[in-house]
């Protein structure tokens, strides 16, 4: 009878080995690291989902690209993605409702300056890179850490850069002083030529010059800000404020000039320089065609202007059952591979800083020193306190631009910023 039990107890032991080899390499949480795998978390949360569902933002050109590597994704697993298309703003209000329910998707797609709402909300659960952490730009991950805590697998970050019409301007503007003169030679404000213009109040555009001579908006620690600690009336933002105000007093840049105004005298050939993002290439380029250039931005008293970064990034939501299998989803979408992809189809910069070096980025001479900017860039705060930011610096910088006297007018803005945020709290 005891050899019976033995020979049976061997039998189910030999059954386990088989099924355990006939296992996929792919681990739930975390999957290879390789370029075609995820990532690198290492604890499990059960048996390999049939399904995952996952809310997409909804365009088009994203999309296309995203069921490719959906289908490549479910080639490797086996698990189907059940796809939503949502625009990322319409996503958080649809699940508070649809995840306490379980109806909400496992995976989710939002730029991270709404992740401080988001994870106050209970919306999302941190994400455990593992070994990719390593392989997002470091820009990236500072974006998506909120209060020392990693909530998004980053898959696209965007910035602004310095365009230039090469029949008006030989080279790009290395420096503030070249950006100056340009400005000075070439600005005839009665024929409407400028030779430099930008959208100098909105402070989404003009933080570089105040990053630049040492202001902040939040003092931060990985990820954890000090919304009490405003640097937005330091030395270093009056520094700013005077510069910019300057342009407005010597005649560069009119009072009211707009988006339309200035993507107008562009593309009619009359700007030398213009700073704005990189989803006006397609528009700059079909009016200027070979005579459009770009590049970073021009340095500041010798340091890289600070732009404000911007980063899209798949987080998983706190309410799914199957957060270990979104985790590698998010992974692989983001490798160097599937990130290089993306940009091919849908056009957004990666933030898989292998794929931000790939030749797809670097051979594209428009986008590529959009991709340089990146690495001098400063996330905007994810802090939900941010959303009582803008409204008092850009009316701040209205009045620096009228010529009111730049210290008053930012102490004032400041001090509108903290009575905001102490309204928002009660």
């Amino acid at each position: 009878m005891l050899k019976k039990y033995l020979s049976f107890f061997a039998m189910v032991l030999l059954l386990i080995g088989v099924l355990a080899a006939c296992a996929p390499d792919r681990e739930e949480s975390g999957g290879s690291t390789d370029d075609s795998g995820g990532g690198d978390s290492e604890e499990t949360t059960g048996d390999q989902p049939e399904t995952l569902s996952v809310w997409v933002n909804d365009n088009e050109d994203q999309k296309v690209v995203l069921d490719t590597l959906f289908e490549k994704y479910t080639e490797e697993t086996g698990i189907e993605i059940d796809v939503t298309p949502m625009n990322m703003l319409d996503q958080i209000e649809a699940l508070n409702l649809d995840g306490p329910a379980g109806n909400g998707p496992d995976l989710f797609f939002q730029p991270h300056d709404r992740i401080g709402n988001i994870v106050l909300q209970g919306l999302a659960a941190p994400i455990n890179l593992g070994e990719a952490e390593g392989t997002y730009s470091e820009t990236a991950i500072d974006a998506v850490t909120y209060d020392g805590e990693i909530y998004g697998a980053p898959l696209v970050v965007e910035t602004y850069g310095t365009f230039y019409n090469k029949d008006l301007v030989e080279e790009a503007p290395a420096t503030m002083d070249e950006l100056m003169a340009i400005a000075e030679e070439q600005t005839d404000a009665s024929a409407d030529q400028y030779g430099f213009l930008m959208e100098a109040a909105n402070f989404y555009f003009s933080y570089p010059f105040f990053g630049a001579n040492g202001a902040y908006v939040f003092a931060n620690e990985n990820g954890a800000y000090d919304v009490e600690d405003i640097g937005l009336n330091n030395e270093g933002a009056v520094a700013g404020g005077e510069l910019i105000q300057s342009w407005y007093e010597n005649g560069y840049i009119p009072v009211e000039i707009n988006p339309d105004i200035m993507n107008g005298l562009f593309t009619d050939g009359k700007v030398g320089v213009a700073i704005t993002g990189p989803w006006n290439i397609p528009a700059y380029e079909e009016a200027l065609g070979d005579s459009l250039g770009t590049a970073i931005l021009p340095t500041v008293d010798g340091t890289n202007a600070t732009s404000f970064v911007g980063v899209k990034s798949w987080m998983v939501s706190d309410f799914s059952e199957n957060k270990d299998a979104a985790t590698d989803l998010a992974l692989f979408l983001t490798n160097e591979e599937n990130s290089t992809a993306y940009f091919e189809g849908a056009g957004e910069l990666p933030a898989n800083q292998a794929a931000l070096e790939s030749e797809a980025v670097t051979s594209n001479e428009l986008i590529a020193p959009f991709a340089e900017q990146i690495q001098y860039g400063t996330p905007m705060p994810s802090a939900p306190e941010m959303q009582q930011v803008w409204d008092p610096i850009n009316n701040a910088l209205l009045f620096i631009a009228q010529g009111e006297e730049v210290q008053p007018v930012l102490d004032e803005a400041v001090q509108q910023i903290k009575d905001n945020i102490a309204a928002a709290q009660q």
